[in-house]
């Protein structure tokens, strides 16, 4: 029996949304209408359990509900993606039986807006290694000096899920989570890109900013860990990032179907590009990328709902999601530009803006070398030093 995935998302909703997308685009500000209908819709709340207000959606059931958002809107679906990374890990620590991040949920439950704050620039250890200094307070807390970049949502956040290095014992440095509210905080507003823009993904000072003991939920050894902690974050942020960039690709295959029914070919005696066998290959050939992978991203989200047992092989399967749906959006776009003619190249047309959006997928982590240094460990096993 077919299971019922339940959605948030109206059609009407998407709608409105899409047709504010451009306009955010060739301004660079950020979609505060889009957030306020998500907010009402109870999108926000999507991953808090019925218990604390929201709807408990599953993983599976909210990276279709991202695919549709970024079909209409790109930025505004990766800048709450971010939310729903947090609030989306609290979830799945949650519901096996880690309590340390249900303050996350209760939180969202209440109205709260999560960002996060851990890339640093010149960090390529991302998760395992940090700039940022974690100084420890009396309290069991710890202020946090550091500068972060891609702070998508800096307009609005709310509380910051953020991570520093405390080397208060030389002997045993620790890698502190924690979350802070904006006190101690500023943002550069120096977000002007080439695409996602309305993500507004400023650059964040954090300049003493406290998380008290209570929003402290990990110290972990710097480098790679077992810690479920880290195996949620990578699990629902790169499923989720593949979702956000998979609608990107369903968004373009739409304008190139579109395209090709409404051109028409003079040197076919008029007949629409839709019957050009050149063109059709073209836009069949965006199709199997884009069916594989959705089908991807759906049953990798399903197999972590469902708790499948893929070993020592899991990261390997989340990192390649993520290398593969954003490259595969990046191939889509590009063959429906080749399929839509010489009018997708002016900076008005909407493919133009989702060739810019899609070549973000480039940047986020897990970036290629590291991914593939992931999946030749699993398969082939460690370097020897």
């Amino acid at each position: 029996m077919a299971r019922e995935l339940r959605t948030l998302l109206t059609d009407d909703l998407l709608t409105r949304v899409h047709e504010r997308a451009a306009g955010h685009d060739r301004d660079n500000t950020f979609p505060h209408e889009d957030l306020a209908e998500l907010v009402e819709a109870g999108y926000l709340r999507a991953f808090v359990p019925q218990r604390l207000g929201g709807s408990g959606l599953t993983l599976e059931e909210v990276a279709r509900e991202q695919v549709r958002l970024a079909a209409a809107a790109p930025a505004t679906a990766l800048a709450v993606n971010m939310h729903l990374v947090v609030t989306g890990m609290a979830a799945l620590l949650v519901g096996r039986g880690d309590d340390s991040l249900e303050f996350v949920l209760r939180d969202a439950g209440a109205g709260e807006v999560f960002a996060f704050g851990n890339s640093e620039a010149g960090n390529d250890l991302v998760m395992f290694g940090s700039r940022t200094r974690a100084v420890p307070t009396p309290d069991g807390g710890y202020r946090y000096h550091g500068t972060k970049i891609f702070t998508s949502l800096s307009p609005v956040w709310t509380r910051l899920a953020t991570f520093g290095l405390d080397d208060s014992d030389p002997s045993d440095p620790r890698l502190v989570h924690g979350v802070v509210n904006r006190d101690g905080t500023s943002s550069k507003n120096d977000w002007d890109t080439l695409g996602m823009r309305a993500t507004q993904s400023e650059t964040t000072v954090l300049d003493g900013a406290h998380a008290p003991a209570d929003r402290v939920y990990r110290r972990l050894p710097p480098g790679p860990s077992a810690d479920p902690f880290i195996f949620a974050l990578f699990a629902v942020f790169e499923i989720l990032l593949g979702a956000v960039y998979t609608g990107v690709g369903r968004r373009a295959i739409e304008l190139a179907v579109a395209a090709a029914r409404r051109r028409t070919s003079f040197k076919h005696d008029g007949r629409p590009y839709a019957q050009d066998p050149d063109i059709r290959w073209r836009i069949a050939d965006a199709a199997l990328l884009q069916d594989g992978a959705e089908l991807q991203v759906f049953a990798l989200a399903r197999d972590v709902d469902e708790q499948t047992d893929h070993g020592s092989r899991w990261f390997a399967q989340l990192v390649g999601l993520k290398v593969r749906a954003t490259e595969s959006a990046r191939q889509v776009v590009e063959l429906a530009l080749r399929a839509s003619g010489g009018g997708a190249y002016f900076s008005g047309n909407e493919l133009g803006r989702l060739y810019r959006d899609v070549l973000a997928g480039i940047f986020h982590p897990s970036d290629d070398e590291s991914a593939h240094a992931t999946v030749a460990a699993s398969v082939l096993g460690p370097l020897e030093d």
